[in-house]
């Protein structure tokens, strides 16, 4: 089994049509939503992120086929007056997993973070999603908190409606 991580090229149509694929696939299971990508997402996402500097993606090959896929997004720490990774999805396909993939491609974001001065690398994770949590753990991550006292971090959000 030969498998190979690159950066993605969002002006690449082949990678283009991968992410899309993977992030799909991903979207599709109960711990991506359980819903498609709908219509509007496949047909503007990767040019979208093509847009921004602050993105990047990673793709997991097995074999020359696609298997995974990390989405990645710089932000800014105030606390330590530097950037940051916030990754944003992780995908691999189901038959790819137990293989390290994700390890793989989570070695890759912290190359290039590092590359860029990024004091750390965040992502969520849905509370019962125990096999995220533990490749997580496996690479480094822990939960969140500035002092025990106040209590684990906890990710938010509120939707908006554009109009």
């Amino acid at each position: 089994m030969n498998i190979e991580i690159i950066k993605a090229d969002y002006l690449n149509e082949q990678h283009e049509k991968e992410i899309l694929m993977l992030l799909d696939e991903y979207a599709s299971d109960p711990m991506g939503g359980g819903q498609p990508l709908n219509e509007n997402v496949k047909n503007n996402l990767v040019k979208e992120l093509s847009k921004l500097s602050h993105a990047f993606s990673i793709i997991a090959y097995v074999d020359g086929q696609p298997a995974g896929l990390v989405n990645c997004f710089e932000a800014f720490s105030t606390f330590s007056c530097k950037p940051l990774i916030n990754i944003h999805d992780v995908v691999v396909l189901n038959e790819y997993r137990g293989n390290a993939i994700s390890q793989k491609m989570l070695d890759k974001v912290e190359e290039i973070a590092k590359t860029k001065g990024c004091c750390k690398v965040t992502l969520e994770v849905l509370s019962n999603n125990e096999v995220a949590k533990s490749a997580y753990s496996k690479f480094g991550f822990s939960g969140y908190e500035l002092d025990p006292k106040a209590g684990a971090a906890l990710f938010w959000q509120k939707t908006l409606k554009i109009t």
